[in-house]
C-alpha cells in the first residue's frame, strides 16, 4: 500500500540541512510504488500545527532540486516547538488528526538533540494510540553534540569555515609588529567540537592560534591571562580562540561574568559575549591592543565553505531514513559509524531515538592538551576527512544560486 512522508526541518540551520531534505525527497520519489507524496511541514511541528505544509513531490523541479541542495538555512524554514511530556495533552490528537488528513504513513524530521525529542515523544504516542505511523529522526547540527552516531552532518562544513576563517584572521593578526591580541569567539554552549576546528587553521607547530578554551575543560580567568602574558612574550601577535560556552569551575558562563544570560524556549541559556568580556580584561591588564571577533550564525550558514564530504553525507542521511522507514523502523535516529578501513568510509544505521534526545556528546577530554588550552593530534585524524572536497556548485552572476521558498523559484 503507498503512503505519504511527511519531512520537517527543525533547530538551527546548518550549510547542508538542505541537503539532506534533497536526500529525502529524492529517494522517496525513487520509490513510486510505496511512496506516494512527500509533504513538506514549513516551520516545523509548530507550522505544521498551523496548516503550513506544501507538497515537495510537486511543487519542485529537478533543477529546483539541485539549488535545494547546495541553498544553506532551512528551506522549509524551522522552529524551537517543544511538544508537551504529557502525551495526553490535545496537541497529539490535533496532529494525529493532521497526519490521518493526509494520509501520512511516515514523518521524518531533521534536527538536533531537541528535535529528536519531538522524534520521541511521536512514536511514543503513536504506540500508545495504535496509529500506524512511523517516525524517523535525520541528525543535524553544527554542535556535533549527538551520542551515538560518529558526527552530524553540519559539522563538516561548520569545522571548515571555522578552519578557513580563524586562519584568515591569523593573517590579519600577523601583519603589524605592535603587541596585540584577537580574541575568537564560536559557537558551542556545552560542547566544543566547533572551537576545536580552529586548531586546523595552523600551518606550522607554534602558529595561532595560540590558544584554545573550551566547555569541556574549567576556564579560570587568572590562569588564562597569566597564559596570554606567556603567549605575547613568545610573539608580538596573539590569536586566541574560545568557545561562547566556556565557564568557571563553579559552572557559571563566563559571558554571565557581564550580566545574565537569558534563556530559549528550550531553557537554554543563550550565550553570547565571551570573547567581549575577555578582550576588556586583557585589554585593562596588558594595555595592548585587544580585539574580538564573534563568528555567530556564519558558523552554520556560509555554503561557500562547505565540505563536499559533508553535503554528500548529509543526502545519505536523509536517503537512509527514507529506506529504513520503507523497512518498518520507527522512534529511531539515523547514525553513521567509521569502517575499521585504510580509507574512509561511513555504515549507516539506526539507533533507538531515547539513546539520543536530550543527551550531549562533548569534546573527548583526553584529545585536550596543553592543560586545556590546545587540542591533541587525535582529533586531526578525525576531522580532517569531514572537511574534504569542495562540491559542485551552480553559480549565477559569479555569485551561488539559491532556492528560495518564499519566491517559489530560484533566488
Amino acid at each position: 500500500m503507498r503512503k505519504n512522508i511527511l519531512v520537517g526541518q527543525s533547530g538551527g540551520p546548518t550549510a547542508v540541512i538542505n541537503a539532506s531534505l534533497y536526500g529525502v525527497i529524492t529517494e522517496g520519489k525513487a520509490h513510486p510504488e510505496h511512496i506516494d507524496t512527500v509533504y513538506g511541514m514549513v516551520n516545523g511541528i509548530e507550522g505544521f500545527l498551523s496548516g503550513r505544509c506544501m507538497d515537495l513531490s510537486q511543487e519542485l523541479t529537478a533543477e529546483d532540486l539541485l539549488l535545494l541542495k547546495q541553498t544553506p538555512a532551512a528551506y522549509l524554514g524551522s522552529c524551537r516547538y517543544k511538544l508537551p511530556e504529557n502525551l495526553d495533552a490535545p496537541v497529539y490528537g490535533l496532529l494525529f488528526e493532521k497526519f490521518t488528513s493526509l494520509g501520512i504513513g511516515a514523518c521524518l524530521y531533521i534536527g538536533g538533540n531537541d528535535s529528536m525529542d519531538t522524534v520521541d515523544k511521536l512514536s511514543r504516542c503513536a504506540r500508545l494510540r495504535h496509529e500506524n505511523v512511523s517516525f524517523i529522526g535525520v541528525p543535524k547540527t553544527i554542535d556535533n553534540d549527538l551520542p551515538v552516531t560518529d558526527h552530524t552532518p553540519g559539522y563538516g562544513s561548520a569545522a571548515k569555515y571555522v578552519a578557513s576563517t580563524v586562519r584568515e584572521i591569523c593573517l590579519d593578526a600577523s601583519v603589524y609588529q605592535q603587541p596585540a591580541v584577537t580574541i575568537v569567539e564560536l559557537m558551542g554552549r556545552h560542547a566544543g567540537w566547533v572551537t576545536a576546528a580552529s586548531v586546523l587553521a595552523r600551518k606550522h607547530p607554534g602558529d595561532n592560534p595560540l590558544l584554545i578554551y573550551m566547555p569541556e575543560v574549567p576556564f579560570d580567568m587568572e590562569q588564562f591571562l597569566e597564559n596570554v602574558k606567556n603567549a605575547l612574550d613568545q610573539q608580538p601577535n596573539v590569536v586566541v580562540c574560545v568557545s561562547e560556552g566556556i565557564r568557571d569551575k563553579h559552572g557559571r558562563f563566563i559571558c554571565e561574568y557581564a550580566n545574565e544570560a537569558s534563556l530559549d524556549t528550550f531553557g537554554h541559556k543563550m550565550l553570547t559575549g565571551s570573547a567581549k568580556l575577555l578582550e576588556s580584561y586583557v585589554r585593562n591588564r596588558f594595555h595592548v591592543k585587544v580585539r574580538s571577533v564573534e563568528l555567530n550564525v556564519n558558523q552554520r550558514c556560509s555554503s561557500l565553505l562547505a565540505s563536499a564530504a559533508d553535503v554528500h553525507e548529509a543526502v545519505l542521511s536523509g536517503r537512509t531514513a527514507v529506506q529504513q522507514m520503507l523497512g518498518g523502523a520507527t522512534g529511531c535516529m539515523v547514525t553513521c559509524s567509521r569502517r575499521h578501513t585504510p580509507s574512509y568510509e561511513l555504515e549507516y544505521g539506526l539507533t533507538d531515538v531515547c539513546n539520543v534526545c536530550n543527551k550531549e556528546k562533548g569534546f573527548p577530554v583526553d584529545w585536550i592538551t596543553q592543560k586545556g588550552t590546545d587540542i591533541g593530534p587525535q582529533f586531526l585524524e578525525y576531522a580532517l576527512p569531514l572537511i574534504a572536497g569542495e562540491p559542485e556548485r551552480i553559480m549565477e552572476l559569479g555569485l551561488p544560486k539559491y532556492l528560495s521558498r518564499s519566491r517559489k523559484t530560484p533566488a
